[in-house]
């Protein structure tokens, strides 16, 4: 996954490359389609409800989640087509703030993941709904340290647990699934300890809705997209809820 801005001529070259390895794929796809093969690099899983949950909310409030499964582009996409949803702004988590650029997170070496913050309505959704939907068609759980063609730790599954509670229903639910085997390999995500979220830099934000065409976004995240609003017609919304960039500053 990489980014359309470069102000090097390095990071213009991976930009190049990236473009002309995602159109290749794309071509790859465009004749398997003729075959009846799905235009994605993953397949969306049909999920159990968690047994666990997060108390119905009774009074007005905004909660928080963040979790990292792979590139924040598709991911924001997804929860910002999720009902309850308020704001979704992609970013870093697991690591420092003086790393928290994406030019020193691709390194892999920060102890970052590419994340999401999610803030939501819980009297409209639960933080355990969100994870039905995280683990059915937002990233593939059982990839290690990476997710289809990004490879490195800052690409890993992982759900950064604001309190007790979060942490109490990410545990039991990948427990109900790993026990269910829904998955044809273990899960591999990891509940790490939240220790703060840093917003990606502007032009990460709302990616793919702004950058419909861009060939990482076509082959491995608008199928997402369509995966969420058929296995979730009760919380899809077609129209997304997008970050204003001032909203995600640092």
């Amino acid at each position: 996954m990489k980014h359309l801005q470069s102000t090097t001529s390095n990071s213009a070259r991976r930009v190049a490359l990236h473009a002309v390895k995602a159109a290749a794929v794309l071509g790859i796809a465009g004749l398997l389609l003729g075959r009846n093969v799905a235009l994605s690099s993953e397949v969306a899983v049909v999920l159990p409800p968690p047994g666990v949950d997060e108390p119905t909310a009774v009074s007005p409030g905004t909660e928080t989640a963040v979790l990292a499964g792979g590139c924040f582009w598709g991911v924001q996409g997804v929860f910002q087509h999720v009902r309850g949803v308020t704001q979704v702004v992609s970013g870093y988590a697991g690591g420092q703030r003086a790393t928290a650029s994406y030019e020193r997170v691709g390194g892999g070496d920060t102890g970052h993941a590419e994340s999401v913050q999610i803030s939501y309505d819980p009297k409209q959704i639960s933080y355990g709904r969100l994870l039905q939907i995280y683990f059915s068609v937002a990233h593939n759980p059982t990839q290690l340290n990476y997710q289809g063609p990004d490879h490195g730790t800052q690409y890993r599954s992982a759900l950064f647990a604001m309190n007790d509670e979060q942490k109490r229903v990410a545990q039991s639910y990948i427990a109900q699934l790993g026990k269910a085997k829904v998955f044809g390999a273990p899960i591999v995500t990891r509940i790490e300890p939240y220790t703060g979220f840093y917003a990606a830099e502007d032009y990460h934000q709302n990616f793919l809705t702004l950058h419909p065409q861009h060939p990482y976004i076509v082959f491995n995240d608008l199928p997402k997209v369509q995966d969420l609003k058929r296995l979730f017609p009760d919380l899809y919304r077609a129209k997304p809820v997008l970050v204003q960039t001032a909203a995600a500053s640092r």
